[in-house]
């Protein structure tokens, strides 16, 4: 993929580090990738091009955004991040008319300017680095949900140990010094610093980060008197390129965002003070809140950001510092897996894909739910069956309607710019079979081979579940239906079909306990890729049954396709964990198959069903 970031770099802020981290992981993936930035030089190996972004005049806007549209022309870029309003702003008027799509980062709260009300100007999809910024997004920008995915940050955590101390007892306030976390420095220097390094009188104070010249004249006396009284127990470090080795001569940070992030997987112990608040020490039972904040970065409303009050701050360093200690291991292993680089950028590139199918098939796909396809109508009160004869007429109507049948496989081609999109079919549907009953291999199958068609098949990653026995589990009257061997399996491997999971044994997910349904979901997956060789990429709820706990559960296991039933975004790309799926019955008419394969279908059931 061909990846143009473009950012206000006139200083190297958390968001500029951000776009470098991704531009370097992506760029080792294979990926081509530019940066357009206020910067001469960034310390990144993807191409750069100066252009100052940040200067807000129009005419320098307007030369921006020609410049910027004769890159995106020149090098075919594919998708284009934007890391700032003003960034979001010049990028937007630059793909104006290009079906090339724009995807913004939201680093911080966003002020209400009337060009957010009339433009569309934060693009296509938009990343909320933290829970609470999306809830700013949603309730006091009144941005529409479906835009909004919550990626954090990305770490390029170092190998360090957990274990032992430091050579003399430290602690570090880490952060820029302007602006307010420069008001929370010249605080922590005037209330907290002063007792600590009195109390104990080994202790030694850093002072890390950049723009120290702009810490405010009160803070800049309170840090003349210390050095005075304390000489070089209190070290200007200012700004460095060796964040993580300080973090090792570290016991004890004080800090917010990327800091506490760094600070906490290298297992150093971090009191999260932010812009918007003080969260404290970050524990385990704490870590959820610390995170969605941005460990005190970002509150969620207006009001939530109160005044600073240091003396909660000195408690904690006074206790801490008498009885110093490592975060826990769980801790520290939980924070490099959800902050780890790796992970967040391919996460990233998942939001570029969807970005990019958001913007070249904005319309709704038809995604067709099949079970059971009889010889011969069955007496069941489920109804979720189509005959073989009936079925055929299905497909004789797709065929002379030239909807073309895609996979999820064939549309992550296209996501992902292995296929061009001028390829993409005019009329696209999604053929879905679920559980793998033996009539799909008697008479599914061979129909669909008839017409040169393949469809997504979700399996149980059970083998030894030959029937359906969750039906009768529940109503010993239901009739039994056979399950499909491993031989009848392969067959549609081999035939080109895609195949999906549906948990190891058909539960009702969202009635688990969390780690039953990880499980259910995580070794269907790994199971089905053992027994068939195949990578399986999509995930279909039992029942469409699912709760946000299971929808986490089904991204955390590696699925890139979620498949509900009745409920789901008006578009595919509105929720990829949970796409909207269309229940066909046994005697569908050509006014309903009408109906049901039309681009305007879910609109309408929204409209009629209320969901």
């Amino acid at each position: 993929m061909r990846i143009l970031h473009v950012l206000s770099a006139n200083f190297f802020a958390g968001s500029v580090a951000y776009a470098v981290a991704l531009a370097e992981a992506h760029h080792r993936e294979g990926h081509q990738v530019w940066l357009a930035s206020d910067a001469a030089a960034l310390p990144t190996v993807a191409a750069q091009v100066q252009l100052p972004i940040s200067q807000r005049k129009y005419g320098q806007r307007l030369r921006n955004i020609q410049a910027l549209r004769h890159l995106v022309k020149a090098h075919q870029i594919d998708v284009v991040h934007a890391h700032s309003r003003a960034a979001s702003w010049v990028s937007y008027f630059a793909l104006k008319g290009l079906v090339v799509p724009l995807v913004s980062t939201v680093h911080g709260r966003q002020h209400l300017h009337t060009s957010t009300s009339l433009f569309d100007i934060y693009g296509q999809k938009v990343i909320a680095i933290c829970e609470n910024l999306a809830e700013h997004l949603r309730e006091e920008v009144q941005m529409d949900p479906a835009k909004i995915v919550v990626v954090p940050n990305g770490v390029a955590f170092t190998p360090t140990t957990t274990e032992g101390s430091c050579e003399v007892p430290r602690l570090a306030f880490i952060g820029r010094f302007n602006g307010p976390k420069g008001e929370r420095a010249a605080a922590l220097l005037q209330h907290v610093f002063p007792p600590l390094l009195a109390e104990f009188p080994l202790l030694r104070v850093a002072l890390i980060g950049g723009e120290m010249e702009q810490l405010p004249d009160a803070g800049k006396t309170a840090l003349a008197q210390l050095q005075s009284q304390h000489g070089e127990r209190v070290e200007v470090i200012g700004f460095t390129d060796d964040v993580a080795g300080w973090l090792l001569k570290t016991d004890l940070i004080i800090g917010a965002g990327r800091v506490a992030m760094e600070g906490l997987g290298a297992g150093r112990a971090v009191l999260a003070l932010g812009e918007a608040l003080y969260v404290g020490p970050v524990s385990l039972e704490n870590y959820a809140e610390a995170a969605a904040s941005n460990f005190g970065d970002i509150s969620a409303q207006v009001g939530g950001v109160r005044q600073f009050d240091p003396a909660p701050v000195l408690a904690d360093a006074r206790a801490f510092l008498a009885r110093p200690h490592r975060v826990a291991p769980a801790l520290a292993a939980q924070v490099r897996h959800d902050y780890d680089l790796a992970r967040v950028a391919a996460r990233v590139l998942g939001v570029y894909e969807s970005a990019r199918m958001a913007r070249a098939v904005p319309a709704f796909i038809p995604v067709l739910m099949y079970h059971k396809i009889p010889d011969a109508p069955i007496a069941t009160k489920h109804q979720i069956f189509v005959t073989k004869e009936n079925f055929a007429k299905h497909l004789v109507y797709f065929k002379s309607h030239n909807i073309s049948p895609i996979t999820f496989r064939d549309y992550q081609d296209f996501a992902s710019g292995r296929r061009p999109l001028a390829e993409f079919p005019k009329r696209p549907i999604m053929l879905t079979f679920d559980d793998g009953y033996t009539d799909n291999y008697t008479n599914l199958l061979p129909l669909m081979q008839q017409y040169g068609y393949r469809g997504v098949l979700y399996l149980l990653g059970d083998f030894e579940v030959r029937h359906n026995q969750w039906d009768l589990a529940v109503d010993s009257a239901e009739p039994r239906a056979d399950i499909m061997n491993e031989t009848q399996k392969r067959a549609f491997v081999a035939a080109g079909w895609e195949i999906g999971a549906h948990t190891q044994t058909h539960p009702r997910l969202a009635t688990l306990p969390p780690a039953e349904a990880a499980a259910e979901i995580s070794q269907s997956k790994a199971e089905l890729e053992r027994r068939l060789g195949i990578e399986i990429q999509t995930f279909a709820y039992p029942y469409g049954d699912f709760s946000s706990e299971t929808k986490r559960l089904v991204a955390e296991a590696g699925f890139r396709y979620a498949v509900a039933t009745d409920s789901g975004g008006l578009c595919l790309e509105d929720d990829r964990m949970q796409i909207f799926r269309i229940n066909m019955f046994p005697h569908e008419t050509g006014s309903s198959l009408f109906k049901k394969t039309s681009s305007w279908y879910r609109r309408y059931y929204r409209w009629k069903r209320k969901k």
